[in-house]
């Protein structure tokens, strides 16, 4: 199982699973990022932060703090 933070660009990703406590779960959770979610990773930014995502249609950017607490396995499509 890897993290949102260490998925590849341009390929789809299941949510797995979403680790920590408390408000940064909650966070993560309002927007959008649930379990069983598809996630799309388009791009990364030069330095590795933000990671930006497509989820449940719209476009999100995620710092790899918050990136590293999302659990994925990839979507073969």
């Amino acid at each position: 199982m890897i993290t949102l933070k260490d998925a590849q660009i341009d390929c789809y990703y299941i949510v797995k699973k979403i680790k920590g406590e408390g408000p940064l779960k909650r966070r993560i959770m309002d927007m959008g990022i649930t379990k069983n979610a598809e996630i799309f990773v388009r791009k990364v930014a030069p330095l590795g932060d933000p990671v930006q995502i497509t989820v449940r249609g719209y476009e999100l950017s995620l710092r790899k703090n918050d990136a590293s607490c999302v659990e994925v396995e990839l979507l073969e499509k």
